[in-house]
């Protein structure tokens, strides 16, 4: 005796899924995501590495890792310390790391998007003027003809 077996059939949901995925506008994004995760390394690096440094020097030698304030009471000489001693911790010096790198990556952004636009300006002023324009055009210079 052979028995046939039949495929179970696909939810519907999941065709409507698939052809949302392969859009282009959701490709991009993903691109885009994977791009800005890379981005936020070489950031939290440039803040970290160079500009906290250079901004410590310039307000005399702090290190803003180290800026915390125990609630506890005690006294830490290191966040690490505080940490390790598990004091709760404000880290107010944290914060300020996290705001330079969040102007960084909107400086970043910022320009970014304004040389995508340049370039997007410069492609639509090589392609010419639109058909739409050009039939108006027409239009109007037959109109003032026949007047």
């Amino acid at each position: 005796m052979s028995s046939t077996l039949s495929q179970p059939k696909a939810p519907s949901w999941l065709s409507e899924f698939r052809g949302f995925i392969m859009r282009g506008s959701v490709v991009d994004l993903a691109v885009g995501i994977i791009i800005g995760a890379a981005f936020t390394g070489v950031v939290n690096s440039l803040v970290k590495d160079i500009f906290n440094p250079l901004l410590g020097l310039l307000i005399g030698g702090i290190d803003f890792t180290n800026m915390f304030v125990a609630l506890n009471g005690q006294h830490y000489a290191t966040l690490e310390a505080a940490k390790q001693a598990g004091a709760p911790t404000l880290n107010f010096g944290l914060f300020i790391n996290a705001i330079i790198q969040f102007l960084i990556v909107g400086f970043a952004i910022f320009w970014t998007i304004k040389a995508l636009m340049k370039m997007r300006l410069h492609q639509q002023a090589a392609a010419g003027p639109k058909s739409e324009d050009l039939l108006i055009e027409i239009r109007d210079l037959l109109k003032a003809k026949a007047e």
